[in-house]
């Protein structure tokens, strides 16, 4: 089995030996026996943020595929292999809200907290109860707290570039009362005729969310190549001082500095939505909707992915003196 088969951007090369965790004590059975022979290990879950290069992994992948979860109240706890969608219709059906505004995420719920993932003025965060994970280097179990998880800079924590720790599940806390939490994204307010920082019916907005992430290309489809990505490639980045060059890029504070709007960036600089198919062999392009995604048009190699991003960040630098990096895990590859 490749990687191709198993992530969103459908590219990397072969798995050296594929393990599927049916149940948490099954995953941590598996990587208590990874451990003990110290082989490489690389743990997946929905491989939505994943690029594999072409050499793939020769050693174990364990894939989180758990379906476990259980509602007690407000409180919903997931195992890391629940699929994220399909978690946040079952909330919502149950009366729940605060996690309407991530509906359509692809991913499972194990990298929700990796990615402090957010969408259209929600991140993980403003509802994450706890986190139990595995520590591979004490061979233990533990409970965390979100304080513990290194929050508070743009898709940020201490998960994020260590594999140290394997999410097992992950605890929400929610709210009854048949409202949303506020919605504070403008075209999502438009779309259910409400003022920004108003509240709807969770599911109305969650239906909101999905016509705008369809829009855009952001809700799987095997159909559409558009989705034959990983979302957003590169990161929003923050810079402690912008360059002249970039002044004019839209911004928000941020406590290390200004964050500036990558696809921004990414537009201005001459690359355009759908910019790509006429470029290197025209496997891999921007999104037709959108300047941030990457995406596969069909036959793609990680190496193709590369390559291009490695063109999209070059002429962004070249432009407004600015680095893009990636939003994405890149697994022996670089670029």
């Amino acid at each position: 089995m490749t990687f191709a088969e198993l992530t969103t951007m459908r590219v990397g090369g072969p798995i050296g030996r594929l393990e599927v965790a049916r149940s948490t004590p099954h995953a941590i059975d598996l990587l208590r026996d990874a451990g003990e022979t110290d082989e490489p290990l690389l743990v997946l879950g929905g491989g939505s943020n994943l690029v594999v290069g072409d050499v793939g992994w020769d050693g174990t992948v364990v894939r989180m595929a758990s379906g476990e979860f259980d509602i007690d109240g407000e409180l919903v706890t997931a195992a890391a292999g629940v699929e994220w969608d399909h978690l946040v219709r079952t909330v919502l059906a149950e009366g729940l809200s605060g996690v309407e505004a991530l509906s359509g995420i692809p991913g499972s719920v194990g990298g929700t907290p990796v990615q402090n993932v957010g969408a259209y003025g929600t991140v993980t965060s403003d509802v994450l109860e706890s986190v139990t994970v595995f520590d591979r280097t004490t061979d233990e179990v533990e409970v965390w707290s979100p304080e513990r998880c290194g929050f508070g800079t743009h898709r940020m924590s201490v998960f994020k570039h260590s594999d140290r720790w394997v999410v097992l599940d992950v605890t929400y806390r929610l709210r009854r009362g048949g409202q949303s939490a506020p919605v504070t994204f403008p075209a999502v307010a438009q779309r259910l005729g409400i003022e920004v920082g108003g509240t709807a019916d969770p599911a109305d907005v969650r239906e909101a969310v999905l016509e705008q992430r369809r829009a855009r290309g952001m809700v799987l489809d095997a159909a559409d190549h558009d989705t034959w990505s990983v979302g957003s490639f590169f990161l929003n980045p923050v810079l402690a001082e912008v360059p002249d060059r970039a002044r004019e890029c839209p911004g928000q504070p941020d406590a290390r500095g200004t964050k500036l709007h990558a696809a921004w960036l990414i537009q201005h600089a001459g690359f355009g939505q759908g910019y790509g198919t006429e470029w290197g062999n025209g496997t891999v392009s921007l999104s037709t909707r959108h300047t941030l995604a990457l995406t596969n048009r069909g036959g793609a190699t990680t190496a193709d992915v590369l390559k291009f991003a490695a063109h999209i960040r070059d002429g962004v630098q070249s432009t407004f003196g600015v680095d893009l990096t990636p939003e994405c895990h890149l697994v022996n590859c670089s670029f």
